[in-house]
C-alpha cells in the first residue's frame, strides 16, 4: 500500500459516500438509543468535508486529515463531531507532513485516532461508544506486520466489536440515560466507525 495525498483524498471521498448510504440505517440506530440524528449528522458533516479537502491533493497526508477533523469538529451536532474531529486530527498530527503512506503509517494514524477518540470522550472500551469497534481494529494492526490481510481482520474485529455493543450497557452519552434499556441496541457509533474502517479497507484492497 502507497497512499499519496490525491489517493487519501479519495479514500476519504469514498469514506463519506458510505456514510451517506448508510445515512437511514445509522439514524434508525440512534433513534433506539439517542438523539436520531447520527446518520444525518454523519453524512452533512462529510459532505462538508468533500468540499473542503477537494483543492488539497497537493497537500501533504497530515494537512488533509487535521482539515477533516477541524471540518467535522465545526459541522457535525452532538457527540459525533468533536470525537471523530478529534480522531481525525490526532491522526494527521501523527503522520505529519507525509506526502504518501504506507500500512505501517495506517497503524499509527488509527492509534493515534483512538487514543484521541479516547481522551475526549473519557470513555473505555465495554462502554458501548465507537471504542468497541475502534480498539479491537487497532489491537489487530498493532499485532503484526500490517498488510492487506491483517487490515481485513481488522475489518472483521471492528464488526465483532458493533455486535458486542448490542449485549451491554450504555455507559456515555445519551444512550446513557437509558441505563438497562440500552440493551439489545447496536451502537451507532461504533457503526459509523466500523462503516469507516470498511471502506478503507475497500480502498486499499484494490
Amino acid at each position: 500500500m502507497a497512499v499519496n495525498s490525491a489517493e487519501l483524498i479519495e479514500i476519504i471521498n469514498l469514506i463519506a459516500h458510505d456514510i451517506q448510504e448508510n445515512k437511514d440505517f445509522l439514524t434508525e440506530l440512534d433513534s433506539a438509543i439517542g438523539d436520531a440524528d447520527h446518520g444525518i449528522n454523519m453524512s452533512k458533516g462529510f459532505k462538508a468535508v468533500t468540499e473542503k479537502i477537494s483543492t488539497m491533493a497537493d497537500k501533504d497526508c497530515g494537512s488533509i486529515l487535521k482539515t477533516v477533523g477541524m471540518t467535522l469538529v465545526s459541522t457535525v451536532g452532538g457527540a459525533s463531531g468533536p470525537l471523530y474531529g478529534t480522531a481525525f486530527m490526532r491522526a494527521g498530527q501523527a503522520i505529519g507532513a507525509k506526502k504518501q503512506l504506507g500500512f505501517d503509517d495506517l497503524s499509527i494514524l488509527l492509534d493515534a485516532a483512538l487514543e484521541g477518540i479516547k481522551m475526549r470522550g473519557k470513555a473505555q472500551k465495554g462502554e458501548k461508544t465507537i471504542i468497541d469497534a475502534l480498539e479491537p481494529a487497532v489491537e489487530v494492526l498493532k499485532s503484526s506486520q500490517v498488510d492487506t490481510k491483517l487490515m481485513n481482520a481488522a475489518v472483521k474485529a471492528a464488526k465483532e466489536g458493533v455486535e458486542y455493543t448490542k449485549g451491554i450497557i450504555a455507559k456515555k452519552g445519551r444512550a446513557s440515560y437509558l441505563g438497562e434499556r440500552s440493551l439489545g441496541h447496536q451502537d451507532p457509533g461504533a457503526t459509523s466507525c466500523y462503516i469507516m474502517l470498511s471502506a478503507v479497507y475497500k480502498a486499499i484492497s484494490h
